[in-house]
């Protein structure tokens, strides 16, 4: 699920840099990947817009990041069905198993239990 032809929805992007909703969306754009920020609370990351929700943004996502804790994960969920995305990566904090269970029934693929930033390091 790591491919830099997809777009990926970094959910909970953050401009603290001590949290992962920063280094996350700071490695993955590094590297040259294309990402949007998504956190209703912040209006730029990086020189990057920010959008307040999944639906805010005209693009197609491939793959939506959630580095959000659990309870926000489970909302936005719901947002990704409704979008028909078909793709999430739970960073490990940011995952439950009701949030697993979803997509297991929607028939979204989950990755989940790994870190994105560890897995592009072993996968480049």
């Amino acid at each position: 699920m790591i491919n830099k032809d997809f777009l990926y929805a970094v959910v909970g992007a953050s401009n603290n840099k001590e949290k992962y909703g920063y280094q996350v969306f700071k490695d993955l754009l590094e590297w040259w990947y294309k990402v949007l920020p998504i956190n209703p609370n912040e209006k730029e990351i990086l020189g990057i817009q920010v959008y307040p929700t999944l639906s805010a943004t005209e693009e197609k996502i491939d793959v939506v990041i959630f580095v959000t804790p659990p309870a926000v994960t489970e909302k936005v969920l719901e947002q990704v069905k409704a979008l028909w995305i078909k793709n999430v990566w739970m960073q490990p904090w940011a995952q439950s198993d009701k949030a697993i269970e979803f997509c297991k029934k929607n028939n979204i693929e989950c990755i989940h239990d790994a870190c994105i930033m560890i897995q592009r390091k072993i996968e480049k």
